[in-house]
């Protein structure tokens, strides 16, 4: 039986831009001149510097205005908590 990720939500999209554009992860850190590890990083869901950030999208052939196609805002990410969660949580 395979290990299936695809069904947890990916944080970003980093993984699935770079497979698109048939990269290995060495391709896209030796494009956007980050080290292997900062690219192993992000796609594992790790937080990053805005700059490493624009450095990935610009390898990616993509503009920085389009960060939020692969990388959503945190708050897209999290949904809010029901009254009942929020009432015992002190």
């Amino acid at each position: 039986m395979q290990h299936s990720e695809s069904s947890a939500t990916p944080i970003n999209r980093v993984r699935e831009m770079r497979e698109n554009r048939l990269m290995t992860q060495a391709q896209l850190a030796r494009k956007a001149k980050v080290a292997l590890r900062t690219i192993h990083s992000v796609e594992k869901g790790l937080n990053c510097r805005m700059d490493t950030k624009r450095k990935i999208l610009l390898a990616l052939g993509l503009r920085f205005e389009d960060r939020h196609q692969v990388f959503p805002s945190l708050v897209q990410s999290f949904t809010q908590p029901t009254h009942e969660e929020t009432r015992f949580s002190y």
